[in-house]
């Protein structure tokens, strides 16, 4: 989902993810072609040494991340050892993004992202919650076993304030005009729209992390 499609789909459902399938379908076999299913970035970002950092950059309200995400999680539970992976959620405008990156970043910091992400994408596409006033996200908490106060706390506090403004930089610096998208070693990203399907941007995102194994 492109950033000037959000409103027209705040209402849309998984159904919608088709449209995502542009140009890059194409190109549906043999090696990824740059500009086309992936992008080098002309300013590599910094990342951690030691491994290769793969980012997926995501939105709880996207139908697009929903449908995406059982299969992004069962290629992440197999990556090899010398690839870190994370998760990021993006924010194109201050509501219900931000909200929802606080979700996701409370979650984080209480262990609960394996217990959790799933249930909270599936809340919002399956059983239509919005969970974007935090009433009605710690009801939810609270009815999935989720410790309601720590997770308050942890909701509003400063660390998960500096979180969602860490998440914002790293999406613009790779330029994520979209979701979902990966990112690979600061230097290239794609998504399901660059890449063709869903299962073509795991593909593709095999091929980045090979690349960036790769000296210079």
């Amino acid at each position: 989902m492109k950033r000037r499609e959000f409103s027209r789909h705040l209402l849309a459902t998984a159904a919608g993810a088709s449209t995502l399938l542009t140009a890059g379908h194409v190109h549906a076999q043999g090696d990824p072609v740059e500009g086309t299913n992936y992008i080098k970035l002309s300013q590599p970002n910094a990342v951690p040494p030691g491994k290769i950092e793969v980012v997926e950059f995501f939105w709880y309200g996207c139908p697009h991340c929903h449908a995406f995400e059982p299969a992004l999680d069962a290629w992440q539970k197999k990556l090899p050892g010398d690839v870190a992976f994370r998760r990021v959620p993006v924010v194109f405008r201050d509501e219900p993004f931000t909200t929802h990156q606080r979700i996701f970043f409370a979650l984080e910091a209480m262990d609960l992202v394996d217990a959790m992400h799933r249930k909270v994408f599936n809340a919002i596409h399956l059983d239509h919650a919005k969970l974007d006033k935090l009433p009605e996200i710690v009801a939810f908490m609270g009815k999935n076993g989720v410790d309601t106060a720590k997770f308050t706390e942890l909701f509003n506090s400063f660390s998960v304030q500096t979180k969602t403004r860490q998440a914002k930089q790293l999406a613009e610096s790779y330029r994520i005009d979209g979701v979902p998208a990966i990112g690979v070693q600061g230097r290239y990203f794609t998504s399901v729209s660059l890449a063709g399907s869903p299962e073509r941007a795991l593909s593709v995102a095999d091929y980045l992390i090979r690349r960036a194994r790769k000296p210079g």
